[in-house]
């Protein structure tokens, strides 16, 4: 694949206008140019600038860095490193998690989230590292702009620790409000909704769990079967502002006794009306606050 100096400051994190200064300065990264001479980066020239940001996060100069070679810059990865702060730490997961993630490299990525979830938790990582990947490939609040099979590849195996964290807990109270979680049947990108799922779990509720690409009508199964209290979805694809409110319309009157909660995409929701009845969590923070249970 071929990147804009734009691709490559959404991917690592650095301004385009900083990339430009490494590369006059320290011969940082060498693009080819286009017959417009607008400058384009390979797989191998993103890479390497991926390594640069993850090693200038554990306290190396510029300078130092791109006057080694990239065999000295990737035994230097792979040594003990120390940290000066929880930022580098975050910043530090997120650079290289990308690196592999684009490399398909499995096993590295495998132990480095592994290794992120040990060191900072499951809720840092998600805050800290693991939403602001997806940001940064596209996944979540903007247009695919990446290869599908690298969102496939890194999203599944996010997916699959947070089940795995899911599975470990156990609500033990019964009596607590039962949540009904979905996605509509146009929505794929669930790992934000996964989470809500975790945090629901962590804090002692019923969780129902229906995932991505839920069509409407099926709601009406679950709610005859199974009293639920509260609904919540995410609205994350940019859509017709009519086709959207007759959709929350429908979505209304399938859940008239539970209470509809709605996240997401700000420029989508703001422009729904008639949306009273229906809480939208603007943050993680507000929704995490509204979950708690008083012990």
């Amino acid at each position: 694949m071929t990147y804009t100096i734009s691709d490559l400051e959404q991917l690592s994190g650095v301004q385009s206008h900083t990339i430009r200064i490494w590369e006059q300065r320290y011969n940082a990264l060498k693009p080819m140019r286009s017959q417009g001479n607008t400058r384009l980066y390979d797989d191998e020239q993103l890479v390497k600038l991926l390594n640069i940001v993850s090693l200038n996060q554990v306290g190396l100069k510029i300078s130092k860095i791109c006057s080694l070679s990239n065999e000295e810059i990737e035994d230097l990865l792979d040594q003990q490193y120390e940290h000066q702060s929880d930022d580098d730490l975050a910043e530090f997961y997120l650079s290289r998690l990308i690196k592999f993630g684009l490399e398909f490299n499995h096993l590295a990525f495998n132990n480095l989230l592994n290794d992120c979830l040990q060191i900072m938790g499951i809720t840092n990582t998600y805050r800290r590292v693991t939403y602001p990947l997806l940001v940064r490939l596209g996944l979540m609040w903007r247009k695919d702009d990446i290869c599908p099979a690298h969102e496939h590849f890194i999203s599944n195996i996010i997916r699959q620790k947070l089940f795995a964290q899911i599975d470990k807990i156990s609500t033990t109270n019964q009596d607590t409000a039962t949540w009904l979680l979905f996605l509509p049947e146009d929505e794929d990108h669930d790992i934000g909704l996964i989470f809500a799922y975790y945090l629901l779990k962590l804090n002692n509720h019923n969780v129902i769990f229906l995932g991505n690409r839920t069509p409407l009508d099926s709601l009406s199964a679950v709610i005859s079967t199974i009293n639920i209290d509260h609904v919540l979805l995410f609205m994350v694809k940019s859509r017709a502002e009519e086709s959207t409110n007759k959709y929350i319309l429908n979505l209304t009157n399938k859940c008239k006794t539970a209470k509809i909660h709605l996240a997401g995409n700000a420029t989508v929701i703001k422009k729904l009306k008639n949306i009273d009845h229906i809480n939208w969590f603007k943050s993680l923070d507000e929704f995490e606050k509204s979950i708690q249970i008083p012990i």
